[in-house]
């Protein structure tokens, strides 16, 4: 459980001293901690252009010999001065993994439950070519079925469903750095421009406004196909002029609350979504771009020697995500941003004769941020599966990267399911994806989808919990216990206080489905948070203190 705005109770009105109706009020609400204003959510997608080799990013220590089998040049050691990073020993066996040696970033982000990271992603249909799967990723479609239309992109139709009422604004929906070309993804089924190009961190050459009347546009403008055009253009100059009002505006007004970003591209682009964050710029997603990651050659120097091009690459992105991070948390602006990876395309299990790796199908994502229950959804990918008779490739798709995005949109930034699906709808099993979303990806009492009536069909305040937890409230020296714990041996009971400090921590065991909790004894009378682990799911409760 992180820093939220929790419910208080003053000195003058303990615990001990609520009526028994301010008590139902104080346990009643399954959620309290989110107001449902959801306006300040943005959303950070991070695109590894070049297709990202996820075998040498997450290592499968299950299957470590087959690994460097596949692998005798490229593969990451596991001893020595470039030895992967042990992710989590607490992680099932066919869990269990090792981040490339690079990225320590992402490590220490795991570790504060701000890292999730997802195995084995891809869609049904995986195109290999870099043009078409980076047109399927920013479309939403797959490479079976292009009913979600691929002349306009998944993010612009969210977002012209999703905030109708904005598409007028003086500000864009969206905006994108690292590229020269605005995205296919932020193309609304409207054609309505909804997005602006950063090129860089230039605040004087950001943007390039469209003109050459030599003056006032024309007011006579013919009903022809030159005269839509002109019109468009006309169109096109004053939204750039206005959008990039906005992005100035917010940009002077930010700030940067450290100075560790890295010189390099991709912190640059990260450095200024932070500050126009901290200005008050009222984008919903923002897109920046990290290239170089088609390794076909000289991934790595040498044998057994993990640096090289693809270990810089990782090195630079997990360092930016970090810094960014901690960026926002110094600024108080981290519990209403969510990041996310992705890549057109994974790797071949197997390296090539050029020290670098060839195109292949399925491959990791990471989503990252302050809101998140951090964790590996997924199993290692099964390297049996690559051999000479299918050219090598990792084949079986454990997660659609439509699920992952599609649980953002309704979780984090609060979309019902019309509007998921008029974002991307899964024509290929004839489904919605918010039937497959990914359970407990954001923290309980952050989840829009949990604690907004107007998303869930369910009453918020009625949400069943799979454990009990009694007596509550309790009274000084009794013994808590939590109830209906039906597969794990032990459980990881955290306590926080009503400012969301953490107060204890310890692991109790578990006995005909029961655990206790003692160390609510030496507790003052209050309101707490207990926060429960079973190793696989996690859950929150109230309880008071009296």
């Amino acid at each position: 459980m992180k820093r939220r705005h929790f419910i208080r109770l003053s000195a003058a009105a303990s615990a001990a001293a609520l009526t028994p109706f301010q008590l139902q009020a104080a346990l009643g609400s399954s959620l309290p901690y989110l107001d449902c204003d959801l306006s300040n959510r943005k959303l950070v997608l991070v695109f590894l252009q070049g297709g990202n080799d996820g075998v040498n990013t997450v290592i499968p220590l299950d299957q470590y010999d087959t690994y460097r089998n596949l692998r005798p040049t490229l593969g990451i050691p596991d001893s020595g001065t470039h030895k992967y990073i042990t992710l989590d020993s607490t992680l099932d066996e066919n869990q269990q993994m090792g981040l490339h040696p690079a990225l320590t970033s992402f490590k220490t982000l795991y570790d504060q439950e701000k890292l999730r990271i997802f195995q084995s992603c891809g869609y049904p249909g995986v195109n290999g070519s870099h043009f078409r799967g980076t047109d399927l990723y920013l479309s939403g479609n797959d490479g079976e079925s292009n009913a979600n239309n691929d002349s306009s992109g998944w993010v612009g139709r969210f977002l012209e469903n999703q905030h109708p009422d904005l598409l007028e604004e003086s500000y864009p929906l969206a905006v994108e750095l690292g590229s020269n070309v605005n995205s296919l993804a932020f193309i609304p089924n409207s054609n309505k421009g909804i997005s602006m190009n950063i090129n860089k961190q230039d605040l004087e050459g950001f943007y390039s406004v469209i003109s050459g009347f030599g003056g006032d546009a024309p007011t006579n403008i013919p009903n022809t196909d030159n005269g839509d055009q002109i019109r468009y253009i006309i169109g096109a100059d004053g939204l750039s002029n206005k959008y990039a009002k906005a992005i100035t505006d917010a940009f002077n007004a930010g700030q940067n609350a450290t100075s560790n970003y890295q010189d390099n591209s991709i912190a640059n682009q990260f450095k200024t979504v932070a500050r126009l964050i901290s200005g008050g710029l009222k984008s919903k997603v923002f897109m920046v771009h990290a290239r170089g990651y088609d390794t076909h050659h000289n991934q790595a120097q040498g044998s057994g020697d993990t640096t090289g091009a693809h270990s810089t690459l990782l090195t630079e992105l997990s360092q930016a995500i970090e810094t960014f991070l901690n960026d926002l948390e110094s600024q108080q602006l981290a519990d209403n941003v969510v990041g996310q990876t992705f890549s057109e395309f994974g790797r071949k299990a197997k390296e090539n004769n050029n020290l670098g790796t060839d195109h292949g199908k399925v491959g990791p994502m990471f989503v990252f941020g302050k809101p998140l229950a951090g964790g590996v959804s997924g199993t290692n990918p099964d390297l049996s599966e690559a051999n000479s008779e299918n050219n090598f490739q990792l084949n079986t798709f454990q997660f659609d990267y439509r699920q992952i995005f599609g649980t953002l949109l309704q979780d984090f930034l609060g979309a019902n399911d019309t509007v998921v699906d008029a974002t991307f709808f899964d024509y290929v099993n004839n489904e919605s994806f918010t039937n497959g979303k990914i359970d407990g990806l954001i923290e309980d009492d952050l989840n829009a989808y949990l604690n907004c009536s107007s998303l869930s069909t369910a009453d918020p305040e009625a949400i069943i919990k799979r454990w009990k937890i009694y007596p509550n409230p309790v009274r000084s020296g009794s013994i808590v216990w939590i109830n209906g714990i039906k597969t794990a041996s032990s459980v990881e009971v955290k306590i926080y206080n009503i400012q969301g400090r953490l107060l204890s921590k310890s692991v109790e065991p578990v006995t005909d489905g029961k655990a206790s909790v003692s160390t609510m004894a030496d507790k003052s009378s209050g309101l707490y948070i207990v926060k429960i682990n079973d190793g696989k799911t996690k859950e929150s409760h109230k309880i008071v203190k009296i």
